[in-house]
């Protein structure tokens, strides 16, 4: 069974960092893309970044590109997420996800499917 386990988020005022981590166990996690969502309260869950299995591919929403970096250590079966020059509407629930395990090797584009979620990690930023 696929774990996801998020940490690293807090309160920060506008224009800081965190960086946010997802430890994965129970796949072999060096063969799957990850993604990183956000959800907001009233808002729907998107889709903030993604990277493929080799790390070689990467995917942005725009309103973080420049910003955010994602990344991957696949020695530590884990997916950061770097997010700087924060803003009061980064604030929400951070989730990593893993797509379904007959999805290996791919690379990583907004239609790719997830399947298995953490419990999300409170960022807040303040202005």
């Amino acid at each position: 069974q696929v774990h996801l386990v998020e940490s690293g988020g807090g309160l920060v005022q506008a224009g800081g960092s965190l960086r946010l981590s997802c430890v994965v166990s129970g796949r072999t996690f060096a063969n799957y893309a990850m993604g990183w969502f956000r959800q907001a309260p009233g808002k729907e869950r998107e889709l903030v970044a993604g990277i493929s299995w080799s790390g070689h591919g990467t995917y942005y929403a725009d309103s973080v590109k420049g910003r955010f970096t994602i990344s991957r250590d696949n020695a530590k079966t884990t997916v950061y997420l770097q997010m700087n020059s924060l803003k009061p509407e980064d604030t929400a629930v951070y989730l990593c996800a893993a797509p379904p395990l007959s999805l290996p090797f791919t690379g990583v584009t907004p239609q790719l499917p997830y399947e298995t979620w953490g419990q999300g990690t409170q960022v807040i930023v303040s202005s």
